[in-house]
């Protein structure tokens, strides 16, 4: 069975956040950085070459597929901050509408700055995705 692309790799949290090309992705990538650090209580790690994962868990499909993945992230990104947020918990929806301005895929809100979102519900939403990241998973 195929590993996952995105593997914790060990590189610098801080150094991969200092060489974003652009100031204000950078200082949101630290105030991101500090903000879910704080919510989790875990430390930042690395998963690949642009994300920073927290914590983590181990899933399985009923397909047999499985893996180990962080419990939330996210990536500075050029075009916007790519959050990695699990869908599916009772608020969510309530909550992304009262965010602020965001743009939304599968399993990401994608924030152009956190100055157009309100840092409380940002807050929110970190934790009860971890939270129902947690309760659908075990831990890894």
């Amino acid at each position: 069975m195929a590993e996952n692309k995105t593997q914790k790799t060990g590189a610098s949290v801080e150094d991969f956040i200092n060489s974003v090309g652009i100031k204000r992705r950078r200082e949101d990538g630290f105030t991101l950085l500090e903000l879910m650090k704080e919510v989790t209580g875990e430390e930042p790690e690395m998963w690949g070459s642009s994300i920073i994962g927290f914590g983590d868990y181990h899933y399985r499909y009923e397909s047999g597929r499985e893996g180990d993945f962080f419990l939330t992230g996210f990536s500075p990104r050029k075009q916007s901050l790519s959050l990695y947020i699990m869908a599916g918990f009772e608020e969510y929806d309530s909550l992304l509408a009262s965010l602020g301005k965001h743009r939304k895929g599968a399993s990401c809100l994608y924030i152009n700055k956190l100055a157009d979102v309100d840092m409380g519900v940002l807050r929110e939403l970190i934790e009860k995705s971890v939270e129902q990241a947690k309760a659908n998973n075990t831990a890894a």
